[in-house]
């Protein structure tokens, strides 16, 4: 395994390799690897023939008094699970290398960067299209690789490269989660014990959307109203930013579960303590 941290010699590296007919599946990562990411990798590797991990803690989807200075960083941890897991290049490229001191250019999806996350989060996806655009320029991949943990990210990315005409194929791979049901996240290193305890309250209340729609509740309104007192009834969530319910295809807010074979995308973001985590479920009627 080999670590490259300057564009232009992963662009020569990429541009060789592409030459000789191999598949480039790309993991895009701020680092500090876990389950959901190793999960990430083993996809790339089963389906490309030369798997790249990207670790960028990428300041532009940073806000101001966000967590940029103190998300979490191991690089010599990442690259050893990293080879374990067979990876074939690591790109680290420091911030200055990825944003010139002139960098003015940024990607926008319209309609999909301010709702949810995005609405509570100014600039954010537009920091997270960018980025991720340049790193599939830079490392020319035939597959880039998104968990549905962060399914509106997902979708952005989707609908951009869709857009753009970027010709690489978007693979999503399923939500990895801890016994109690949390999603797995480099955050969830913030909460303390009694928090960790408590977080599996987000994909409790999912559960329960999920038995609500499927025991024959139409009205969404109700079965945010009663999410919203399961999330409530436990001390340690400070916050509800949102729990919304859109279509999974295209984020289109809806408001009635509909028919019989339709799918419903079920998205939670709430604060336990000082410590934002986000998560959701498709659930298919």
């Amino acid at each position: 395994m080999k670590t490259i941290k300057k564009i232009k010699e992963f662009t020569l590296l990429a541009e060789s390799i592409r030459k000789r007919g191999k598949t480039i599946g790309l993991v895009p990562t701020m680092g500090f690897l876990h389950e959901g990411h190793l999960r990430l990798i083993r996809m790339a590797r089963k389906q490309c023939e030369v798997v790249v991990l990207s670790i960028f803690v990428n300041p532009a989807q940073f806000g101001p008094g966000e967590d940029f200075e103190k998300y979490p960083r191991d690089i010599n941890r990442d690259r050893h699970l990293a080879e374990k897991e067979g990876v074939d290049y690591v790109f680290y490229p420091a911030a200055s290398e990825m944003y010139k001191s002139e960098h003015k250019t940024f990607v926008e999806v319209e309609g999909l960067g301010d709702i949810m996350c995005g609405a509570y989060r100014q600039g954010h996806f537009k920091g997270v299209a960018t980025v991720v655009l340049k790193l599939l320029n830079i490392t020319k991949a035939n597959r880039a690789y998104f968990g549905e943990k962060d399914y509106q990210q997902m979708m952005i990315v989707k609908r951009m490269v869709d857009d753009l005409n970027v010709d690489v194929e978007i693979v999503r791979v399923p939500t990895v989660r801890e016994e109690d049901g949390l999603a797995m996240s480099s955050r969830n290193r913030y909460l303390d014990r009694k928090e960790r305890e408590n977080a599996g309250i987000l994909y409790k209340c999912l559960n329960k959307a999920k038995d609500m729609i499927k025991g024959g509740e139409k009205n969404l309104r109700v079965v945010r109203t009663e999410m919203i007192k399961e999330l409530e009834k436990n001390r340690y969530i400070s916050r509800v930013d949102y729990i919304e319910f859109r279509n999974p295809l295209n984020l289109q807010e809806i408001s009635e579960a509909g028919e019989s074979g339709r799918s419903i995308l079920v998205a939670v973001a709430a604060w336990i303590g000082s410590t934002r985590l986000i998560d959701n479920m498709v659930i298919k009627l």
